[in-house]
């Protein structure tokens, strides 16, 4: 505990799974019912086809068009790049956290989505900050139920917000222990003071 350098400095990845890559697919896999018809994911649609039940179209969002899986070109903070009404649900992991303006990539969400259509996403409450994406685009926001549930009921019907994590949770992830590592009792053992990750299922 007096170490001053992790055991391991990439959140894991070369361990096995991080500890916030096992909650999202906890949370994505207990709303799969919800992962159906037009299915939307940002850069890639690894969650669309691992959890989807009953999915249509599995579309790539992303801002560059070298992402050569991308389906559509676009922007989440520029409505005008956005189709409108089109996705009955947008899957949306670990994003907002790299976005400046993040509250105009919510709404840029809510505009992606036919109405009843569904918003599935995920944030980062207590973590590092990423390396890799501060040194392109940036890592500017940390989120608490809280704040995210103020968010999104100032934009969208219904907002169901939870947490994930605990101390030793939070402690792991900080170190880069994975997964694989700690007991799923232990993993999902919930305590709203330790906030890792943040899961939001909002309602156009």
């Amino acid at each position: 505990m007096r170490n001053l350098q992790p055991v391991c400095s990439d959140f894991g990845f070369h361990r096995g799974t991080p500890i916030d890559r096992f909650y999202i697919e906890h949370f994505l896999k207990q709303n799969q019912s919800l992962i159906k018809g037009n299915v939307l994911e940002i850069a890639e649609n690894t969650y669309s086809k691992k959890f989807g039940n009953g999915v249509l179209s599995c579309e790539v969002l992303h801002y560059d068009a070298k992402n050569k899986n991308a389906t559509i070109i676009g922007d989440l903070t520029k409505p005008e790049t956005l189709p409108q009404n089109k996705m009955d649900c947008f899957i949306c992991t670990q994003t907002l956290n790299f976005i400046y303006d993040f509250k105009a990539a919510i709404k840029g969400s809510y505009q992606l989505l036919k109405p009843g259509g569904v918003m599935l996403c995920t944030v980062a409450g207590l973590c590092q900050v990423s390396k890799y994406d501060m040194d392109r685009w940036g890592d500017y926001w940390r989120f608490t139920t809280r704040s995210v549930e103020q968010i999104f009921r100032g934009i969208f019907k219904e907002v169901n917000v939870k947490s994930y994590g605990n101390v030793l949770a939070a402690t792991a992830l900080l170190q880069g222990i994975t997964a694989e590592e700690l007991t799923t009792e232990e993993l999902l053992h919930n305590d709203e003071i330790y906030q890792v990750v943040i899961t939001i299922v909002a309602v156009k």
